[in-house]
């Protein structure tokens, strides 16, 4: 194994306040004891290579260093903890269902405010309405992704990435250190092992909202749209923190959601390790979306929820005509839609064609997924949502 790059949680937390000027509050969640847990797994599991063990450490100081920033900003602004958040905007489904480009074609509506990419990748200072375009991290943030079609070819069909696109709460999430992001980029079953069973989703959605009441505070929308199929796993404490959720639930035929996830994970870890499973990337993610998926299911049918509004999207319906989704979204969550906010979700939806960084091609075969068993597994999902096969 590579030594040379530590991932030692001491040295991490050292690089940490010293890339923040001192910063040491982490704040009063278990943070730090699930620090130990990712790291460790990093080291015992992951098959990094040495660029692997790069990006891993930089990935984990990364989510370090917002944290302090994050906590320390909201000590030197307590107006930040006023701050709202009335009912959000929330797209949640299984991967690869054709949330990214929803949430992307939301974006072009002056009216919805997202997370950019480059304010969760740099939050500190809050961002400001005058200088949100312009902002110096911007570009700051560009500089960071590397020639992606050089590390990993085919991404960019899957995943577009840059700093003025939106980026999903599963990112954010990551700042506590409980997300299922780091098991897509790395392999760490025992770490997802806590975050399927026994992580406290609690903390999650208390720092969410305090990540929302940071970014809102100096650049307000009419409201916030957020996204990730992260959201399954702890939906009932996302009604509990938002009870006046409006969420958008994305469907799809399972095999079709299971085989291309498979094919991204297998692409992302690929950058940093040689020891690339397709097989058991397979065997390992599906029962933990069917765990997922399920839990959601059971959450949405254990009670009513009065304040929330819940709307189902079909992926192959999207397919045939965004626009025309959209415009059913809206109404069926009470929004109102400009005219100028339609004008630009067209452009976006015509100047993105489908296929226009290439087209994603896999195949169920190649990951050993049995359609036949995954129907079997996901039938009271497919029966509860009249999921036909594609």
């Amino acid at each position: 194994m590579n030594d040379t790059i530590s991932l030692a949680q001491d040295e991490l937390i050292a690089e940490a306040a010293n890339r923040t000027g001192g910063l040491a509050d982490f704040g009063a969640e278990p943070f730090l004891g699930q620090l130990a847990l990712l790291l460790d797994a990093l080291e015992q599991e992951a098959r990094l290579n040495p660029l692997g063990r790069m990006i891993a450490r930089e990935r984990v100081l990364g989510h370090l260093v917002n944290r302090l920033l994050f906590i320390d900003d909201r000590k030197k602004y307590p107006a930040i903890a006023q701050e709202k958040i009335i009912k959000p905007v929330f797209i949640i489904g299984m991967p690869r269902t054709g949330s990214t480009i929803l949430h992307d074609i939301f974006a072009q509506d002056p009216a919805n405010r997202v997370p950019m990419t480059w304010e969760c990748m740099f939050p500190s200072p809050p961002p400001e309405r005058a200088t949100f375009l312009t902002d110096p991290r911007i570009a700051r943030c560009e500089a960071m992704f590397p020639d992606i079609d050089a590390l990993i070819p085919g991404f960019k069909a899957m995943h577009p990435m840059g700093a003025m696109l939106s980026q999903e709460c599963v990112t954010m999430m990551a700042d506590t250190l409980c997300s299922p992001l780091f098991h897509n980029q790395f392999r760490i079953p025992s770490f997802e092992d806590w975050v399927d069973t026994k992580a406290d989703w609690s903390h999650v959605y208390t720092f969410h909202e305090q990540q929302l009441q940071h970014m809102q505070w100096r650049c307000p929308g009419e409201r916030w749209v957020l996204k990730t199929g992260a959201h399954m796993w702890g939906l009932e404490h996302l009604l509990a923190k938002y009870p006046d959720a409006r969420i958008v639930f994305t469907q799809r035929d399972p095999v079709k959601s299971l085989t291309s996830y498979a094919s991204l994970t297998a692409l992302v870890r690929s950058m940093g390790s040689s020891e690339i499973d397709r097989l058991e990337i397979a065997r390992d993610w599906s029962p933990r979306i069917l765990r997922a998926v399920t839990h959601a299911l059971d959450v949405r049918e254990a009670k009513d929820y009065p304040d929330a509004i819940m709307y189902d999207m079909y992926f192959h319906d999207f397919v045939d005509d965004q626009f025309a989704q959209v415009e059913q979204i809206y109404g069926a969550l009470g929004l109102e839609m400009s005219g100028a906010a339609a004008d630009a979700m067209r452009r976006f939806i015509n100047d993105n064609p489908q296929g226009k960084h290439g087209l994603h091609t896999y195949t169920a075969e190649e990951y050993g997924i049995d359609p036949a068993q995954v129907r079997r597994d996901f039938v009271r999902y497919i029966e509860r949502f009249d999921l036909q096969p594609v």
